[in-house]
């Protein structure tokens, strides 16, 4: 099903869902995010393993009650500041952690994907986590007597992904850094992907994975929907929008001043490019 964004997180994504916004270092659908602010859902749960600015940037404006990740920061730059304001300050509103390393949230989008309860892995050894997390757990396997860490499947209501192409059926190709897109979209009941351009036919590409269109709820065509992030083949990541972010995030005032004038204060995605750079120097 071919849709605008709004069209798609309107129907799709309701207040108090579970989301994974995915795409490891690259692809991350930052566009979906903003119109997800625009339309101000409130307590949702977001997973993803790196929260990135766009889960920061959620978490300031209100839209989550819980996160579950595996790192928090501003990747090369420093803290998230508005996720540590809603866990030291409650600002705006309470956040609920469940943390876990990078090796702990593949094991449970693949045990999500596959539709079992957990997820296996030897993981967490030497860390305090498993004592700070009680979703982190411990079985013993029945073959070898070997002490494994035990984690929940992740089932998320909604997966969203940004990816190169799609044709117009809507199968869908991602190429470059893949992380756990794969996992998260089998994972979900419901998958959301914005997409740089629809296509005949989608070109044979290293290191693609193709998702079929019977697991796809809707494919959104938006160019440039993971801007800062990159998208392989088609822009660079804006390393100087990470660096200025901790400014801006740093005070409440100048980020929701920020927030009001570049996505509460825009139309769509479209808009929102064109008004950084009307206001670049």
């Amino acid at each position: 099903m071919h849709l605008s964004l709004a069209d798609a997180i309107e129907n799709f994504v309701a207040d108090g869902a579970s989301i994974a916004l995915e795409g490891f270092t690259h692809l991350i659908p930052f566009a979906a995010g903003h119109e997800i602010i625009r339309q101000r859902r409130r307590d949702l749960h977001l997973i993803r393993m790196t929260p990135d600015l766009v889960y920061d940037q959620m978490i300031g404006m209100g839209c989550a009650r819980k996160l579950t990740f595996s790192w928090g920061g501003n990747p090369g730059v420093g803290s998230l500041h508005r996720l540590r304001d809603a866990v030291e300050r409650q600002w705006p509103n309470a956040l609920e952690l469940d943390e876990h390393s990078h090796a702990g949230m593949a094991t449970a989008f693949c045990a999500g994907a596959s539709r079992l309860p957990f997820g296996v892995l030897r993981g967490y050894v030497g860390t305090d986590l498993p004592a700070r997390n009680p979703n982190i757990r411990h079985v013993t396997c029945p073959f070898t007597g070997e002490s494994l860490a035990a984690v929940p499947a992740i089932n998320p209501d909604v997966t969203i992904l940004h990816a190169q192409r799609a044709d117009r059926e809507g199968n869908v190709a991602i190429d470059g850094i893949i992380g756990a897109a794969r996992e998260a979209a089998l994972a979900a009941q419901t998958l959301i992907v914005t997409v740089e351009e629809i296509v005949d036919e989608l070109p044979p590409a290293m290191n693609a994975i193709v998702l079929p269109y019977w697991i796809v709820s809707a494919v959104v065509h938006c160019p440039g929907g993971a801007y800062p992030s990159y998208a392989q083949g088609h822009y660079t990541r804006d390393n100087a929008f990470y660096q200025h972010w901790d400014a801006i995030a740093r005070e409440r005032d100048s980020f929701k001043a920020w927030m009001n004038a570049h996505v509460i204060g825009t139309r769509d995605h479209r808009t929102f490019l064109a008004g950084l750079q009307q206001a670049a120097p």
